[in-house]
């Protein structure tokens, strides 16, 4: 029988691009908890005195700062997965051309052998 505890595994898949500038990771994204905001809106507005409608307009504040910064992580993973893509399409390409050249020169090669050892054996003139 297999256990919970057998079945906890890691994997992880991904390409390393090995650069001169080091690359600043984020935090994954997260939706806040609603009520983690409850009680951060009365943290604040015991600690600042204010009034329910301005800390309202403060966690809206917060919450907007965060999707931008969200969204700019996203932009920045957008373009490190479309760089990998490129260089991945390119790689691939040259693999296939090298490939392709392979063949054509030991299709070549056979032809020449088959039709050397073809006239030893006098079938072909």
């Amino acid at each position: 029988m297999v256990s919970v505890e057998m079945l906890n595994a890691t994997l992880c898949f991904g390409a390393t691009m090995y650069s001169l500038v080091q690359r600043s990771h984020h935090p994954p994204m997260h939706e806040p908890l609603k009520g983690h905001l409850e009680i951060y809106s009365q943290e604040l507005g015991e600690a600042a005195k204010l009034k329910p409608l301005e800390i309202e307009l403060k966690r809206l504040e917060d919450l907007s700062e965060s999707i931008v910064q969200d969204f700019s992580y996203m932009r920045q993973r957008e373009e490190e997965m479309r760089d990998t893509n490129e260089s991945t399409n390119s790689r691939v390409l040259y693999l296939s051309l090298f490939s392709l050249c392979c063949l054509i020169g030991l299709a070549t090669w056979q032809v020449l052998y088959l039709r050397k050892f073809f006239k030893a054996k006098k079938l072909i003139e």
